[in-house]
């Protein structure tokens, strides 16, 4: 049997395989495209199609296809066949530089936000030679981007890439100030852990919720839950261990570094982490992970949900982005360093994140608004909807002293102007990790844990990348055109810490009295997706996306319309489906156990006319309060979902849909699910919470 070094990397066109396929000048040549980004000739592109596939049919390959990440959220692929004809009648396997390089799938029925019309069709794909190619199934796929006919970027790895590019040109800048002529690239690298739920797959199949929608939206509370705090970290169940070891192998012979699994704090909850990888490379290895993590469960008889919030009562799913930016020679810039110049360089560095998030926490907030992931914000499991830093009390501390010229009380004392010896002996874990803050400062990195399970972390990080590349051009327009370099640069951080300290806090996230303190500060509270995505169009936030050109004008537009489009069609989905289920399941169930305890009662009655039935009479008469309620409130429902098509415009839709769809849905599920409490349980048409989340054993 193969060993994980062995077989890890197997299904992956990886740097190994190319420099075994390849020749020397090839392969130099496809090197100096993936490290610096010069242009492939196509006799290069030729060669290493021709060794692609050759490997790939070795491999087992029959297919291949272009795997991209339009702007629905998931990853589409198109699969070819490398077979082509010959004059014997027989084939030959064949695939060309022309196609590695581009294909031409059907764009008509992507999301475009009015980008292009629904009869233009026509889409391309680009590869990204800096994500390897890989083995799926049967079909070699070929990480691309997708833009439109006009060139719109109809994707969201074009961006991200974009992004990327705008903070290395800006990051350079700074770092060439500092004397630093070696570096030629600056890249950020994220390491997403994600979190998800286990349920069985014949349960799952028996809940229409769980199946339209990826959540349970009726569901009484289980007679236990989380309050024990038993699952968490738990020794982890012999059927979610073969899944875990499973999956992990799967996910290693991708080449995708899974590093670490436990169980998390709700019931059925588990969460995977990954090591960093450069950011491009790790949001097409975490679409990969979601993949495959419910194509796994499928084969152990389970289903994974990756909703945000599949349970109401328990803590819901998130993915905690962990971001940090590392320069080609190996240097982490958010790492404090052993000499006052090191020093100097973390601190602008560091400066240029708090300005960023604080200049920008409107674009951090939108960039994971989603309808699941507005179910979980604020619900005291995940950070609230106000986006804030935390930095501990240490590095805060440092700061102050810096904006206010005193002397930081370390071992040594020390005035904390720059070239002085500043952080003198900084470690890199200074205080507790603080889980409720929205991004939190690690050590070397960023925690931003605001992020649903299901999002892509492209959309977070296209926003973080762009936010950090635009602090840094100020910075460095400021800063090059200084007549003397340390006392600007010292001025800079000490403004930077008096502008945007309101940002900083390192306070318990949960506590109702931050949110009222945020409010003083000035910060934003944008609970749901309604209140933050049209602010993706605000003047500063288009002047900023488009100046490093990450977006254009209408690809914004387009953004800002699928994104709320999206709300809309979730919910819209998910309130049928509680309508649906309300009438044709809970309903009907509900109303022959009050019939049957009816009869009951009667039968008692005639035996026995004394007996008064007082238990069958009361619980009758409550049951059937509820049925009329429960058939109310759907009818309400369903005529606030069919009074949506009068809204004039997809935000007007949207505001309808926060303030008047969903509270009705809470309102049916609050008298359905106290039906359910009331009813026997062999009535109930779908299983229960507490058979889903204690299920699987």
């Amino acid at each position: 049997m193969a060993t994980v070094p062995e077989y890890f990397g197997s299904l992956v066109f990886d740097d190994r395989v190319m420099k075994a396929q390849l020749s020397a000048n090839v392969y130099k040549s496809l090197k100096k495209t993936i490290d610096q980004g010069v242009p492939l000739d196509l006799s290069v592109a030729n060669a290493v199609a021709a060794a692609m596939k050759d490997w790939a049919v070795a491999n087992g390959a029959t297919h291949y296809t272009h795997w991209f990440q339009p702007l629905t959220g998931i990853t589409a692929e198109k699969h070819d066949s490398f077979i082509t004809p010959s004059p014997d009648g027989r084939v030959i396997m064949e695939f060309s530089g022309k196609e590695l390089i581009k294909g031409e799938p059907d764009a008509s029925s992507f999301p475009s936000g009015g980008l292009r019309a629904t009869f233009e069709a026509r889409g391309y794909t680009a590869w990204d030679p800096t994500s390897y190619a890989f083995i799926k199934g049967k079909t070699l796929c070929i990480p691309t981007a997708f833009c439109s006919y006009g060139g719109e970027a109809l994707d969201k790895k074009t961006p991200l890439l974009r992004s990327m590019e705008a903070l290395s040109r800006q990051a350079i800048r700074i770092l060439r100030l500092f004397g630093n002529t070696r570096v030629k690239c600056v890249r950020t690298s994220v390491g997403p852990e994600q979190e998800y739920f286990l349920v069985d797959k014949e349960m799952y199949d028996q809940r229409k919720d769980l199946i339209y929608t990826g959540r349970t939206l009726f569901g009484a509370k289980a007679p236990k839950g989380q309050e024990m705090d038993d699952h968490y970290f738990g020794v982890i169940k012999p059927r979610v261990a073969a899944y875990m070891a499973d999956l992990n192998e799967e996910l290693w012979k991708l080449g995708i570094l899974a590093k670490t699994e436990h169980n998390e704090v709700a019931p059925a909850q588990h969460e995977l982490a990954p090591i960093y990888q450069t950011t491009n490379i790790a949001t097409d290895h975490n679409q990969l992970t979601m993949e495959m993590m419910q194509k796994v469960a499928a084969r152990h008889g389970l289903v994974c949900l990756l909703h945000e919030k599949p349970f109401a009562g328990v803590n819901g799913s998130g993915k905690h982005n962990n971001w940090s930016i590392t320069t080609d020679t190996g240097v982490n810039l958010l790492t404090p360093g052993e000499t006052p110049h090191e020093n100097a360089q973390f601190l602008l560095f560091l400066c240029a994140v708090i300005k960023a998030v604080d200049d920008y926490q409107d674009l951090l907030r939108l960039a994971v608004a989603t309808a699941g992931n507005d179910h979980r914000l604020g619900a005291n499991e995940a950070p609230p909807a106000v986006v804030s830093i935390f930095l501990g009390d240490e590095l805060t501390d440092i700061l102050e002293a810096i904006e206010t010229d005193t002397p930081y009380n370390a071992a040594e004392k020390t005035t904390m102007k720059l070239g002085v010896d500043v952080l003198p002996k900084f470690p890199r874990d200074t205080t507790d990790r603080n889980r409720t803050s929205p991004f939190a400062f690690t050590g070397n990195k960023f925690e931003f844990r605001m992020l649903g399970s299901s999002n892509s972390i492209a959309c977070a990080n296209i926003m973080l990348n762009s936010a950090v590349a635009e602090s840094l051009k100020i910075y460095a327009d400021r800063l090059e055109n200084a007549t003397d370099f340390e006392t600007a640069l010292h001025a800079m951080i000490k403004k930077t810490i008096k502008d945007h300290k309101r940002i900083i806090f390192n306070g318990n996230g949960y506590d109702d009295a931050w949110i009222q303190e945020a409010e003083r500060r000035g910060l934003l509270n944008y609970r749901t997706t309604p209140d933050c995505m049209p602010h993706l169009l605000d003047e500063k936030n288009v002047k900023m996306l488009t100046r490093h050109n990450v977006y254009s004008p209408a690809e914004l537009q387009s953004r800002c319309e699928i994104m709320l489009d999206n709300y809309c069609k979730t919910v819209i989905i998910e309130a049928n489906t509680m309508v649906d289920m309300a009438r044709r399941q809970i309903l009907p169930a509900v109303e022959s156990y009050a019939s049957d305890l009816a009869s009951s009662a009667s039968a008692k009655k005639a035996i026995v006319p004394e007996i008064a039935c007082g238990y069958e009479t009361k619980l009758v008469k409550k049951l059937s309060v509820l049925i009329d309620q429960i058939s109310m409130r759907a009818d309400d429902l369903e005529e606030a979902v069919l009074a949506l098509k009068d809204c004039s415009s997809i935000e007007r839709e949207s505001y309808q849909i926060r303030d008047t769809i969903l509270p009705l849905m809470s309102s049916l599920r609050a008298v359905a699910d106290e039906a359910e409490t009331m009813t026997a349980e062999k009535y109930w048409p779908f299983p229960t919470y507490g058979e889903l989340l204690f299920g699987v054993r």
